[in-house]
């Protein structure tokens, strides 16, 4: 298929998630990326622990550049870049790219229908000057307090808001581009990772709103669902249920033979079942831990009662849905290792988008950038040779 995004020159001035996330997301729908590296290459490659995964999963597909900004030459390359792309994306510290004269105002000036993406910390107001991470706007913005138990703030176990933040700079830069259709300008969009969490925790605050009581943490809820939780079973697994409809409760009942429940006017509606919780749970738990994890799934699998096996990340290496649909795709790693990693979740006109996925080594494409902006063979080599730039 002909990707959406074809034709679509992105330049990314990038590190760590959520701005690698935005090209992420774009080189899989089609554009070209180029992401600029500093000399050495981007820090994220060489991360330890949890961030050991960040750069093979942000950055296949790209191609690779290395520049040296501080250099006037280098700085040159990346303004004729810039020149040449439809949109640029960055998330350096407020102003880094302002200090080397890469400001959209001044880029504007020679491409005015650059669409330049800067993803920050916070949007414009009192915070603005602040630093921020994935973990400090989660804290922050009331997640990790939703997130954990009450006293104990908790961040979600993955980059949930960088990586939400990058996708919301995607949504700015894809309603730039059809602006930029009716007007022929470009103009600057942001996301950010506060305001990224106030969204994502908005549904508790309209909870408040229409209550008149804060949304207490996750795990000491209310829930709006009797049966609505993880369970053990009987090969010391456990397995998600949720019964969340009146409908679903019969289906339940029916699934599992429980006709005493089932005709229980106590039980018969959701908030009936709500308030009678205590009551109805330990009947539910000693039922379900007859069953082993699989026998589980396969009374469940055709219901259409909401189930879930409690996943680890590792599980989805081999999980059988992923590897039929196209959710995995080969990946060679920095040492030359191949693994599986996640596509783009999505579907268009029936097919995963995908371009397969390859991780350029450190200025894999320096010389084919730098030549393609018209630098002669030895001009290139002369960079190299004084450090502006640096190639594999």
């Amino acid at each position: 298929m002909v990707l959406p995004l074809t034709g679509i020159k992105v330049l990314e001035f990038t590190h760590m998630v959520m701005g690698p996330a935005v090209g992420a997301i774009l080189v899989e729908l089609g554009a070209d990326v180029i992401k600029v590296e500093p000399i050495g290459g981007d820090a994220t490659r060489r991360l330890l622990g949890s961030g050991a995964g960040y750069f093979p999963t942000y950055n296949r597909n790209k191609k690779s550049i290395v520049l040296n900004l501080k250099d006037p030459r280098g700085l040159e390359v990346a303004k004729r870049l810039a020149a040449n792309s439809d949109v640029l994306v960055e998330n350096f510290r407020q102003g880094a790219l302002d200090r080397l004269g890469l400001a959209y105002e001044e880029l504007a000036k020679t491409n005015p229908g650059l669409i330049y993406c800067s993803e920050k910390g916070f949007l414009s107001g009192p915070y603005e000057h602040r630093t921020a991470l994935d973990e400090v706007a989660q804290m922050m913005g009331g997640l990790a307090y939703m997130t954990g138990p009450p006293g104990r703030p908790l961040r979600a176990g993955s980059s949930v808001i960088d990586i939400s933040g990058g996708m919301f700079g995607v949504i700015a830069i894809l309603a730039a581009l059809q602006q930029r259709h009716a007007t022929g300008k470009g103009q600057k969009v942001s996301s950010s990772l506060f305001e990224t969490t106030v969204y994502m925790v908005g549904q508790h605050m309209a909870q408040m709103a229409v209550t008149g009581k804060p949304a207490a943490p996750m795990p000491a809820r209310i829930s709006a669902w009797a049966i609505y939780d993880v369970f053990d079973t009987k090969d010391e697994q456990q397995v998600f249920v949720g019964v969340v409809s009146d409908s679903l409760w019969q289906k339940f009942c029916a699934t599992f033979d429980l006709k005493e429940l089932a005709a229980n006017p106590e039980f018969k509606a959701n908030n009936q079942r709500v308030l009678a919780r205590d009551k109805l749970m330990p009947q539910v738990r000693e039922l379900l831990k007859k069953y082993t994890r699989d026998e589980l799934i396969d009374k469940l699998e055709h219901t259409g009662i909401p189930f879930a096996p409690i996943g680890r990340p590792e599980d989805m290496f081999d999980d059988p849905h992923l590897l039929a649909s196209g959710g995995l795709a080969d990946v060679t790693l920095s040492d030359g290792r191949p693994a599986k990693l996640p596509t783009l979740p999505i579907e268009m006109d029936g097919k995963r988008v995908s371009q397969g996925a390859t991780l350029a080594k450190i200025g894999e494409h320096t010389s084919e950038i730098l030549l393609g902006l018209g630098l002669s063979s030895s001009e290139v080599d002369k960079l190299v040779a004084d450090q502006v730039v640096e190639r594999s």
